[in-house]
């Protein structure tokens, strides 16, 4: 499972991939971790709003922080 990050490298985005990362262990998941910063790169995703997550390519979640719990009712 491929887990893509979007944003700046803000707080915000890290704190973004640390839930994510804590949902998806909690899960016993393999994954990896993709941090898109290029603006060019993120606008062409199709992301208005930052931080975002995309797992597998699919955009799941956009424009805030979700936490660990939230991440995991995703990816469940």
């Amino acid at each position: 499972m491929k887990l893509t990050i979007y944003g700046s490298g803000c707080a915000k985005c890290k704190q973004l991939t640390a839930n994510a990362e804590a949902a998806a262990s909690s899960l016993n998941l393999t994954y990896e971790v993709e941090k898109v910063t290029d603006t060019n790169a993120i606008i062409d995703a199709g992301i208005m709003r930052t931080p975002a997550l995309a797992i597998d390519g699919d955009i799941v979640i956009e424009g805030k922080v979700s936490s660990a719990d939230e991440v995991k009712a995703v990816l469940s």
